[in-house]
């Protein structure tokens, strides 16, 4: 069936919400689970790869419209990649690079300067970024901090009668080593920029 990439349309959302389930279900991200299609508050990049009626890809970025706006870097207008999936049935048939390029040609008439992607520890998607030109210029951990002896002394509640069950926090510390060793649900979140300049 042939495959089409175009803009996203209100219409979409059941089948862009299934696609990125789906995709993210053998992920790190696999309770990362929307029940609606995100809205953002600057101008985005909304696309998505159809097979017939389905939905067999997407990628979302936001822009920035002044640097550091919505992107880490406060010198460069950016694009922050929010959602980038592909349903697994259809994986490694270059749908996500195909949206990509797409989004890529968007972006630079945008104006923006560079693309941000943050991705967990899966490292088939770490190496996707790398093999088409990404570069890793930061990380930190994510952590799920759980009921029982994981939050024994770690998090308590000023509000009587209230018990924390679980927590997700941030570590960006130095000693990553002892917090993955002390917490049983960790990952390293890293950040990769593409620079469009360089194209």
């Amino acid at each position: 069936m042939l495959m089409i990439i175009r803009p996203y349309e209100e219409y979409d959302e059941k089948s862009w919400l299934r696609c990125r389930v789906l995709a993210m279900l053998d992920t790190a991200y696999y309770d990362n689970v929307l029940k609606e299609k995100e809205r953002y508050g600057n101008p985005a990049i909304e696309l998505v790869a159809t097979e017939g009626e389905e939905i067999v890809g997407l990628i979302d970025i936001e822009l920035d419209t002044r640097p550091g706006e919505v992107c880490s870097d406060s010198e460069r207008r950016g694009g922050l990649i929010r959602h980038l999936a592909v349903h697994p049935d259809k994986r490694r048939q270059g749908i996500g690079r195909l949206l990509l390029l797409e989004a890529l040609g968007r972006a630079r008439t945008s104006g923006m300067q560079y693309l941000e992607a943050w991705t967990r520890d899966d490292q088939w998607v770490r190496n996707w970024y790398a093999n088409v030109g990404f570069r890793m210029v930061d990380s930190y951990l994510q952590v799920y901090l759980e009921s029982g002896d994981q939050l024994k002394g770690m998090i308590e509640s000023k509000v009587p009668q209230l018990h924390p069950v679980s927590v997700f926090a941030h570590y960006t510390g130095s000693d990553k080593a002892y917090v993955v060793s002390k917490f049983s649900r960790v990952h390293e979140t890293s950040r990769f920029d593409l620079d469009l300049m360089e194209l």
